[in-house]
């Protein structure tokens, strides 16, 4: 045992025989005086988030597409001249944002003139091309027709599987009825008894009526009986959903074809507008849709849907190139202002990442 261990140990010892220490005296507690209120003024109530306007979410919505693109120019146009090199970069860049080949040429032919050999930087590339992108779409921006002369307007609804054709005609229908027209909805999805449930649960929401049959039952059998009901009830519009149906299947799209020709026996003209829904994140193969579709049952318009999901957004303006049908609507989220007609400035400049014009902001 080492000397400080054994000072350690005796010491401990020895005072085992000390008397004990007296307990301290109490100390008199003084009274406490209550410290004065501190006044903390109210919290000023959370501002409420600003309603993000339609711009704006479309501006949200191309987002994917517009990184995608941007950062390309942006890459290629780094204090660069505009030379051959430049431009095919380019082309590579709208092509791969699904512009298609032939348009992305156009447009690079269309940023040479001019600017061939001289400097210039990647927001006057975006910005020209958001020019030349919104000349290609102005022709093909048009509204769905609010057709007044017609009791009903027949809009039949059409489309591959999973593109969102129950949830376009639910915010279609919500639309109408805001413009003080009454809508009657017709679920001709007969195999799906889902896809009758989901159209019930929008015709709840716009409190509209929903014609149904059990499942299996014959598609157009049940689209005739809406529109004799539709006629004989004064309503001003009647919107047909369709079984979603893979466009190579022939027997599937005989039966489309088939609800045209049942309802042509009441009505000669109708439907008077079909609408083709398409996913914007399927890129390109959406022009073999269109093909396919509008050989069946001459496709007078389309709807792009699920912009926010996809960095192809580029789709719309190949499409518009390609085929000249007029693009109602985009769709770019679940909500029901998420659906709104197509502007084509706004979705140039969306897609090129600028700010909306003047014009369009006002």
């Amino acid at each position: 045992m080492s000397e400080q261990e054994k000072k350690g140990w005796f010491g401990r010892l020895l005072k085992r025989g000390e008397p004990a220490a007296p307990p301290p005296e109490p100390v008199a507690e003084r009274p406490v005086e209550p410290a004065a209120p501190v006044e903390v003024p109210p919290l000023a109530p959370a501002p409420e988030p600003a309603r993000q306007g339609w711009l704006g979410r479309l501006r949200q919505g191309l987002a994917r597409s517009s990184n995608a693109l941007t950062g390309s120019i942006a890459g290629i146009f780094t204090k660069r001249r505009l030379d051959d090199e430049t431009l095919e970069e380019l082309e590579e860049a709208l092509i791969m944002a699904d512009l298609g080949v032939a348009t992305a040429g156009k447009m690079v032919q269309a940023i040479a003139k001019g600017r061939f050999g001289k400097e210039v930087t990647d927001t006057e590339i975006r910005t020209a091309l958001a020019v030349e992108i919104g000349r290609v779409l102005a022709p093909v921006a048009e509204p769905l027709p609010m057709r007044e002369a017609l009791q009903p307007q027949v809009i039949l609804v059409c489309g591959v599987n999973g593109v969102g054709k129950t949830t376009t005609i639910g915010k279609l229908a919500k639309q109408q009825m805001l413009a003080g027209r009454r809508v009657l909805l017709a679920a001709c999805d007969t195999f799906r008894a889902a896809a009758v449930e989901q159209l019930e649960i929008w015709g709840n929401r716009n409190d509209c009526p929903v014609m149904r049959a059990r499942t299996g039952a014959d598609a157009a059998g049940l689209a005739y009986d809406a529109l004799a009901r539709a006629r004989r009830e004064g309503f001003n519009v009647l919107l047909i959903d369709t079984a979603g149906r893979l466009q190579n299947k022939s027997e599937l799209m005989d039966e489309l074809a088939k609800i045209v020709r049942v309802i042509r026996k009441l009505e000669p003209e109708a439907p008077h507008d079909v609408l083709l829904v398409l996913d914007a994140t399927t890129g390109q193969n959406v022009h073999n849709q269109v093909e396919i579709f509008q050989a069946m049952v001459d496709v007078s318009g389309l709807v792009v849907t699920k912009l926010d999901g996809s960095a192809k957004g580029g789709v719309v303006v190949a499409l518009a190139e390609r085929f000249g049908l007029p693009v109602h609507a985009v769709g770019v989220g679940e909500g029901i202002d998420d659906l709104r007609p197509f502007s084509a400035d706004a979705f140039a400049r969306g897609l090129l990442g600028l700010e909306p014009a003047a014009r369009d902001a006002a």
